[in-house]
């Protein structure tokens, strides 16, 4: 008898479906598990109505992850991709599992530090996939992060991402980080709005196609 999981299956936003078409081919099965394994633990803080519930949901997650650096991954597409596509290039369930952490703040009431950590965990993992780094990607993880969870609880996030992109500013990543970066670019368009804007749209698109060119998540005040 299969192992069922928690939760439906994780399905990547239409913004990040299409970030997914900038990595390199040969980068996108992987990175693809790695969207699906947050787009899951989203999808727990989102359909949660008692906290402690929710927490339970999360700490599955994070153990089945951790337990894949160990163990045959269980009958569950979320965790064979992670098995057969990350831990060969390198990014280990252990490291991937600290990402919980930052959705679990969500629902214990903690501030943003947890958040913004989870998010460079995330970015870090995917450059590890991309073979470069930057002394800046836990900035531009953390934004991206930021923007990721607004909706998701009550915990004010804006203040940390206007510190981040601050931090961000005029600072140009290398192209080969750029897939990865322009996540972040969409967080600091978002953060910059007096509205919200649906995802995948054409002006969305053209910015990410400008931070391909650029490599610059906000500008230089």
């Amino acid at each position: 008898m299969r192992r069922r999981s928690p939760i439906a299956e994780g399905a990547l936003t239409p913004d990040r479906a299409l970030a997914l078409t900038h990595f390199p081919e040969p980068l996108r099965p992987a990175v693809e598990a790695i969207f699906r394994i947050d787009a899951t633990l989203a999808e727990v803080v989102a359909g949660t109505t008692e906290p402690q519930v929710g927490l339970i949901r999360l700490a599955w997650w994070r153990e089945a992850l951790e337990r894949l650096d160990s163990d045959e991954p269980p009958a569950e597409p979320r965790l064979e991709a992670v098995a057969n596509h990350c831990l060969p290039r390198g990014v280990s369930g252990a490291a991937l599992s600290e990402i919980e952490d930052g959705y679990a703040a969500l629902l214990d009431g903690s501030g943003p530090d947890r958040i913004e950590k989870a998010g460079a965990t995330l970015f870090f993992s995917i450059a590890q996939l991309i073979g470069d780094t930057d002394t800046q990607l836990a900035e531009a993880g953390a934004l991206a992060m930021l923007a990721r969870v607004r909706g998701l609880a009550e915990t004010d996030v804006r203040d940390s991402a206007l510190k981040n992109m601050a931090k961000l500013g005029g600072h140009r990543f290398a192209k080969p980080l750029r897939p990865l970066t322009l996540l972040a670019r969409l967080a600091a368009r978002d953060f910059l709005r007096t509205s919200p804007e649906p995802e995948a749209t054409p002006g969305r698109a053209f910015a990410m196609l400008s931070h391909r060119l650029s490599g610059i998540v906000t500008r230089a005040n």
